[in-house]
């Protein structure tokens, strides 16, 4: 069993809570009002526990970033001491929304959001992965008619190893997860994000992925 501590509990991290907790693991859901959110979340596996971000971030041993991605780079930077020595995973898009509240314009255009949390923590292992699909198909992958993939960047390759066994858990097969090499790969994942309000408005929220053929 793995301690995982999920920062963010919107939609994406109370997923994951939900599902790595049903796999076996520990898991506290960090939140800025842990009360609110332990109220609003009723219907959550018990046995998931509930801290502010500082708390959940030192008392575990891999943490994900779930939080709005145009505000993650600050908000981790401020728990350098408390992510020091672990597994960072980071399934967040930095985007500026338009008017009609979808993604638009990338934070870190030449650049990742990946790659500015690994430079701004150099003693927390970075791994990017998750962040080319809605939320739902995160952790049901076997839910869409064609396969999804499930891209991987990061420095550490111990660290991939660790996040790749946890992928696994939530339902990826390990023919369907396509490291991309270190973490200046994820700027290509992350501009995936701008062919998202496109199908959204077109298609609707349905659940789909941006994957690799082959």
């Amino acid at each position: 069993m793995t301690t995982i501590g999920i920062l963010g509990a919107g939609r994406v991290g109370t997923n994951l809570a939900g599902e790595l907790s049903a796999a076996g693991h520990h898991v506290t859901l960090g939140t800025r009002n842990p009360g609110d959110t332990f109220a609003r979340t009723a219907g959550l596996d018990p046995r998931i526990a509930f801290a502010d971000h500082r708390t959940t971030a030192r008392t575990t041993d891999i943490v994900i970033n779930a939080t709005p991605g145009d505000g993650s780079l600050e908000r981790l930077t401020g728990l350098r001491a408390e992510l020091s020595g672990k597994i960072l995973i980071d399934v967040s898009n930095a985007t500026r929304d338009t008017a009609d509240g979808m993604p638009g314009d990338l934070c870190h255009p030449g650049s990742s959001l990946a790659e500015k949390l690994q430079a701004a923590l150099p003693d927390t292992q970075v791994v990017k992965t998750l962040n080319t699909m809605l939320f739902m198909v995160m952790t049901a992958p076997e839910t869409l008619a064609t396969p999804p993939t499930a891209y991987l960047s990061g420095d550490d390759e111990n660290a991939k190893r660790t996040v790749t066994g946890l992928l696994g858990d939530l339902g990826w097969k390990p023919e369907r997860i396509e490291d991309l090499g270190d973490i200046t790969t994820a700027r290509a994942t992350e501009a995936m994000i701008l062919i998202v309000p496109h199908i959204l408005r077109r298609h609707g929220f349905q659940p789909f992925a941006v994957s690799l053929a082959r």
